[in-house]
C-alpha cells in the first residue's frame, strides 16, 4: 500500500469578554517526523502577531511550540497548517507471533545494574490515568495467562470499543476517569484513558498518542468517528511482535476500533491528555471567554518525486 499526502488545518480562536495582557501559550500542533511519517511542511500563524515565538523538543520527543503576546487583545487566533505524507504501517502484523504478556511485564522489572526500559514510565500512574481496580478485572478478560500480548490487546480494545458508546456530550475534558468507566460513555479522549488505564493496571505500557484523522480512510470502510477535531488514541508496547516497528510501539484507536493506518497522523505522545494539550496557556484579564476549534483534514495528490521542503514554522 502506498503512502498517503494529508493536509490538516487546526484552527483555534478564543474571544474574550475584556481585554488580555499578558497572554502565554504552549501548544502541541507540529505532527511527528519519523520514518513511518514524513513532515513535509508546517506553518503556525498567530493572530495578534506574537512578541515571541519558538519551538522546543519536549521529554517525550514531541516538538512544541511556545508564544507570548504581550499587547492587550480581546481574541487570539492560531491557525496551524501541516502537510504530511503518512506511510502504511501493521499491515503485517501478526498478533500470534508477539510474546507472552507476562514475558513484557517481567522484562520490565527492576534488576540491578541492568539497563533502563524507557517504556516503564508509561506504566506508571498519571493525572488522567490513576490506577483503577476495576480497570484491572475488565483487562483481565483479554489477558488468559500465556496469550500473546498483541493478540490480547487487539481484544481488549474490540470489547473497549463494544461496550462504551461514542457521545461528544457524556464528558468533559476533567472528568475522571472512574466516571468515564462507570458511565460507559464518552469521546476519544475517554476511550484512549480507559484502553492505556487498562493497559497499565496489568503492567504494560501504554502511551496516549494526540493527532488527527481523516473522515474516511484512504484503506475504505465506514466514516470514523472524531474527524472533526483533534483525535485520540493508544500506542501499546510490544516489542518482539512480528509486524510492528522496531521501537515496539502498536497503534490502537478502540474510538474505531481499528489499527490507525494513512488516515491517521501523530502529532504527539504522552502519559495522557495533559502532557499533548493542543493549546494551553495562561492570561491576565479577559473575564468570560468562548472557545472555538475547527479541524479540517484532506488528502492530496500523490507527492512528486522531487524531495519536499522540509518542515519551517511561519
Amino acid at each position: 500500500m502506498s503512502a498517503t499526502r494529508l493536509e490538516v488545518v487546526h484552527e483555534t480562536r478564543y474571544d474574550y469578554a475584556a481585554p488580555v495582557s499578558p497572554a502565554l501559550h504552549l501548544g502541541h500542533l507540529q505532527p511527528l517526523a519519523d520514518a513511518a511519517q514524513r513532515l513535509e511542511s508546517f506553518e503556525l500563524r498567530v493572530e495578534p502577531a506574537p512578541d515571541e515565538l519558538r519551538t522546543e523538543t519536549d521529554v517525550f520527543g514531541n516538538a512544541r511550540c511556545l508564544f507570548s503576546v504581550l499587547a492587550a487583545h480581546r481574541a487570539l487566533t492560531v491557525r496551524a497548517r501541516s502537510v504530511v505524507l503518512v506511510q502504511p504501517r501493521f499491515a503485517a502484523l501478526e498478533p500470534a507471533r508477539s510474546p507472552a504478556w507476562e514475558a513484557l511485564v517481567e522484562r520490565l522489572g527492576y534488576v540491578a545494574r541492568a539497563p533502563f526500559e524507557p517504556a516503564v514510565e508509561f506504566v506508571q500512574p498519571s493525572p488522567y490515568v490513576p490506577r483503577l481496580e476495576p480497570l484491572r478485572a475488565y483487562a483481565q478478560r483479554s489477558f488468559a495467562p500465556g496469550r500473546p500480548a498483541a493478540a490480547a490487546a487487539l481484544e481488549l480494545m474490540h470489547r473497549l470499543h463494544a461496550d462504551f458508546r461514542y457521545d461528544g456530550q457524556a464528558t468533559q475534558i476533567d472528568t475522571p476517569l472512574a466516571q468515564a468507566f462507570a458511565q460507559r460513555r464518552g469521546v476519544c479522549q475517554d476511550f484512549a484513558h480507559l484502553l492505556a488505564g487498562a493497559l497499565r493496571m496489568l503492567g504494560l505500557p501504554a502511551r496516549y498518542v494526540s493527532g488527527y484523522l481523516l473522515t474516511h480512510p484512504p484503506e475504505g470502510g465506514s466514516a470514523l468517528v472524531g474527524a472533526d477535531a483533534s483525535h485520540a488514541w493508544v500506542q501499546a508496547w510490544l516489542p518482539g511482535t512480528a509486524g510492528v516497528g522496531d521501537d515496539g510501539w502498536l497503534d490502537l484507536d478502540p474510538t474505531n476500533d481499528l489499527m490507525p493506518g494513512g488516515g491517521h497522523v501523530r502529532v504527539a505522545v504522552g502519559r495522557d491528555y495533559g502532557d499533548v494539550t493542543p493549546l494551553r496557556g495562561v492570561i491576565q484579564g479577559g473575564g468570560e471567554h468562548t472557545l472555538s476549534v475547527a479541524v479540517r483534514t484532506r488528502q492530496l495528490p500523490a507527492p512528486a518525486a522531487a524531495a519536499a521542503a522540509g518542515p519551517g514554522v511561519a
